[in-house]
């Protein structure tokens, strides 16, 4: 699929090094519109700069927007890759389904996310620990104040150099256990990856920062007895060598990383369960001295580890693990996705 490209005559000063997540953004934009009449069209590559939308649009009134987020990657070799971009591109089909939303055509949207590497390919970072994070967004564009899914759509592909997600390093998280705020409910859209589930998470994250905690470990909104996500990643513990993942759910957000990381497990024949988990779960594993760690996936943060778990019952810590389960497979993913370990499972794609 070629993709037309109208190329900036005002290029943007790049930054040294690896900027603050989600700062700066790179030269050009992919766009391709949607109508009833005429399907997907018009997709080009465009300079970066401020859309156009009525005040009346739909994604500013009903929420009809839909996002990913995915990295590319300098390997040692020099060449630039995608980490699984196939699968970005069906998750965002099948939030684009819940929603309401036109789906995108997969390979439309996987060559749209290669071809913003390649023409921006002097903004991936090569400093250590940084990538060139990707943001495919679908948003509803029709002017319409009305409730029902809109009759014109834009898809957006935009791209930001990017280094650490969280500003204060690679130290374990320490983690509120919210009881009272919930993110999603059975029967939403938490599996979604839609704006809706993020500003619902506010709230409560904010309430945990003021605390001096970094995120919040979200529990199920009917019981908050049962532990789901850790802030915006999916939530892994090992218990005693196993280590246990709660099922995707429509709750949860089926992440890449967390498949990544299942994936690797089952590579090296480690002891994995997906099945629900329970805080007085977690909190006997502890007392018991069977809860070696806790830790959370993202494409963001790839794999986190989290040091404190902090609820009104009081808190516990968790020891410092250089050599544990969260280690070896965040090293791993990042071997992998910088081709400095052989790929077995084909998930970095060239751009």
């Amino acid at each position: 699929m070629a993709i037309p490209v109208h190329r900036t005559t005002k290029p943007r000063p790049r930054p040294e090094g690896a900027p603050a997540f989600g700062s700066v953004f790179t030269d050009h934009i992919f766009r391709a519109d949607w109508t009833p009449e005429r399907g997907w069209h018009d997709a080009r590559i465009e300079p970066y700069g401020p859309l156009s939308l009525d005040p009346a649009a739909a994604v500013l009134h009903y929420g009809q927007e839909a996002f990913e987020g995915l990295k590319a990657f300098r390997g040692a070799d020099g060449a630039l890759r995608l980490f699984r971009p196939a699968d970005h591109a069906r998750r965002m089909v099948r939030t684009a389904k819940r929603l309401c939303m036109p789906e995108p055509d997969e390979a439309m949207l996987v060559e749209a996310m290669r071809a913003i590497v390649r023409e921006d390919a002097p903004w991936v970072p090569d400093a250590p620990g940084g990538s060139l994070y990707i943001r495919p967004l679908l948003i509803a564009t029709e002017a319409f104040l009305g409730v029902r899914p809109a009759r014109s759509y834009a898809l957006l592909v935009l791209a930001c150099p990017v280094g650490a997600y969280f500003d204060k390093g690679a130290r374990p998280l320490r983690l509120w256990v919210e009881r009272r705020h919930s993110r999603s409910a059975p029967g939403g859209v938490g599996a979604a990856k839609t704006g809706a589930n993020y500003v619902a998470s506010l709230l409560a994250a904010e309430e945990a920062k003021a605390r001096g905690f970094d995120q919040v470990l979200w529990t199920d909104a009917s019981t908050h007895k049962l532990v789901e996500e850790v802030g915006t990643m999916n939530l892994f513990a090992n218990l005693g060598g196993t280590v246990v993942t709660p099922p995707l759910a429509d709750t949860l957000l089926a992440g890449v990383t967390r498949d990544s990381v299942l994936a690797l497990l089952r590579d090296e024949k480690a002891r994995v369960e997906e099945r629900p988990l329970s805080v007085d779960e977690l909190l006997s594993a502890h007392r018991n001295g069977k809860l070696a760690e806790v830790f959370g996936t993202g494409t963001a943060a790839v794999v986190a580890p989290v040091g404190e778990l902090a609820m009104d019952e009081g808190s516990i810590t968790l020891p410092a693990s250089p050599d544990g389960v969260a280690e070896r497979l965040g090293r791993a993913l990042r071997e992998i996705q910088r081709g400095e370990r052989k790929d077995p499972h084909g998930w970095m794609v060239a751009a």
